[in-house]
């Protein structure tokens, strides 16, 4: 009689996790050991995916012409019954993508005495290099490594970024520069779309805080075990994906986990929980997580924009009548930082705790 995965699973000092996913793979890991195998309840291969989704396609060129009103029509449907859709001729060319993507996997394939230089547990980092979410607090890690760099205003920050590979800074640079560019007029429409007139829009619009989050997901000798990311929302107004051709992401939908089938030279935009708090719930962030697999590693860029640290969120007055009162008290940045330094971030616990009974 063959034994379970937990008996046969190899455990290995403390120390050896805190160096990521991608060095375990480096020294010839065959298997997934303890400290990433999720509960069994929670493991792959005891939740069912039925299937593929075809998320809602956003049209980014008919959006800025005079299809605006039906595009924002469209828009809107997909914000609240999916919370996730695709963006397609975004006006980013495939140059500065493509590069990204290069320059991204390059810096993974640096030996791990250079990426560990910018391995830190400081949640408030500026450039941190890490595994998991947070290794300090998880309680099982996360298959995945991830470069974090802050990115506005980018003079403040592009020194501090990695300088190998010679080319991360420029290529990284001038995607972060294109994509806040894109993220303001995205902002812009899903505003629109929801019939919000902000008086004061900039910091929304123009001071939002830039965060690029670069996540490996390196190939698993047993992925029905483990997850790239437990499921979970993000936390902030909107997050804008680009990711390479190898599947992964997986949305709960209808109560259904759906598979999201990359688009060539698209990104997949999502709804932020500070987003749902602001539109008072019309617009909900949807629970995600991310697959891995046995046969490919899988890059993605995440650009996530939220209000700056100490800046207050809450929902627009505009949103609020006696038939829709109001149903999430003031947050922030950094009571969700403060909130993850003792807790964790699975599904929307952190939103649920910030709703109004």
């Amino acid at each position: 009689m063959s034994n379970s995965p937990s008996e046969t699973c190899i455990q290995l000092p403390e120390h050896i996790y805190q160096k990521g996913v991608k060095h375990l793979v480096e020294n010839g890991v065959t298997q997934v050991p303890k400290k990433y195998i999720l509960p069994e309840p929670e493991r792959p291969q005891n939740l069912v995916v039925d299937g593929c989704i075809d998320l809602p396609v956003i049209d980014f060129a008919q959006l800025q012409g005079n299809d605006r009103p039906t595009v924002l029509r469209s828009l809107s449907k997909a914000c609240q019954e999916f919370g996730f859709f695709q963006l397609t001729n975004h006006g980013i060319s495939k140059e500065v993508v493509g590069t990204m993507i290069d320059v991204s996997k390059r810096f993974f394939e640096l030996p791990f005495e250079e990426r560990e230089r910018y391995m830190t547990s400081n949640l408030y980092a500026a450039v941190r290099y890490g595994t998991s979410f947070n290794q300090n607090n998880d309680g099982v890690f996360c298959w995945r490594d991830f470069l974090k760099l802050s990115c506005h205003p980018m003079q403040d920050f592009v020194s501090l970024w990695p300088s190998s590979p010679f080319d991360l800074r420029e290529a990284m640079g001038r995607y972060s520069s294109e994509s806040i560019d894109m993220y303001g007029m995205v902002m812009a429409a899903i505003l629109e779309s929801l019939g919000v007139i902000l008086k004061d829009n900039k910091v929304i619009l123009e001071d939002a805080n830039q965060l690029m989050m670069v996540n490996w997901y390196p190939s698993c000798p047993e992925p029905q075990l483990t997850l790239g990311l437990p499921p979970h929302s993000d936390y902030g107004l909107l997050t804008l994906l680009l990711q390479d051709q190898v599947e992964g992401l997986q949305i709960q939908h209808q109560g259904r986990w759906l598979t999201v089938k990359p688009i060539p030279n698209s990104f997949v935009v999502n709804i932020g929980d500070q987003f749902e708090i602001f539109s008072n719930g019309r617009y909900k962030s949807v629970v995600h997580r991310v697959a891995v697999n046995s046969l490919s590693s899988r890059l993605s860029v995440a650009m996530l924009y939220s209000l700056p640290v100490n800046h207050n969120v809450r929902p627009s007055p505009e949103l609020i009548d006696e038939s829709n009162p109001r149903h999430y008290r003031d947050t922030n940045y950094a009571d969700f930082l403060d909130f993850l330094s003792s807790s964790d971030f699975k599904c929307k616990k952190f939103l649920e705790l910030r709703k109004l009974r």
